[in-house]
């Protein structure tokens, strides 16, 4: 087990290889919104990628697989977001960071699975969480994949929507029939 201080460096240096992953990714996408979904999904991927070589302990786990879960109730899905971003959005089921944080002792035990818009910030979290003993996995893709699935969303009032919080243009990876915001 790592000690905070190292970990701290390691997520310290994650986030610093992020933001210039993200900056290079947005150089290359900036009409995302105009691109056909099979492109868009390309991109996902190619972020996926990037940001699991940050995260090698973390496994991932796809749409398909996160439904299915998700179905037989097998997880505690943990949306890592802001509250603005989880206004807009989030998957049906999942609880926000904090809840989990507040119910942890509740929820020992159970496999967590962390997501955010692609998967970063939930690499992260997870990454903590796993140094903390929990048995995590991390959504590849998060809800621009689970769009790609054709994932329900719900808004902060339990309604379906579909409508997501992303970053900027750049990250409008949505698949078709889906507004991305921000």
């Amino acid at each position: 087990m790592k000690n905070r201080h190292s970990t701290g460096i390691q997520l310290h240096r994650a986030l610093c290889l992020a933001v210039t992953l993200a900056s290079l990714i947005g150089c290359h996408t900036r009409t995302a919104v105009n691109l056909p979904d099979s492109q868009r999904r390309d991109q996902i991927a190619t972020m996926i990628a990037d940001y699991q070589r940050l995260f090698p302990d973390i496994s991932g786990i796809g749409a398909n697989e996160l439904q299915q879960s998700l179905e037989r109730g097998e997880i505690t899905l943990v949306d890592v977001r802001p509250e603005a971003e989880r206004a807009v959005s989030m998957i049906p089921g999942a609880i926000s960071k904090q809840e989990f944080e507040q119910r942890a002792e509740e929820l020992s035990g159970s496999e967590v699975v962390t997501y955010c818009t692609i998967g970063y910030r939930s690499g992260a979290y997870a990454q903590q969480l796993m140094a903390d003993g929990w048995a995590v996995r991390n959504f590849d893709g998060s809800l621009l994949a689970w769009t790609h699935a054709g994932g329900e969303l719900i808004d902060s009032k339990g309604e379906p929507t579909r409508r997501l919080h992303v970053y900027g243009r750049q990250w409008a990876l949505a698949a078709d029939g889906y507004e991305a915001v921000w």
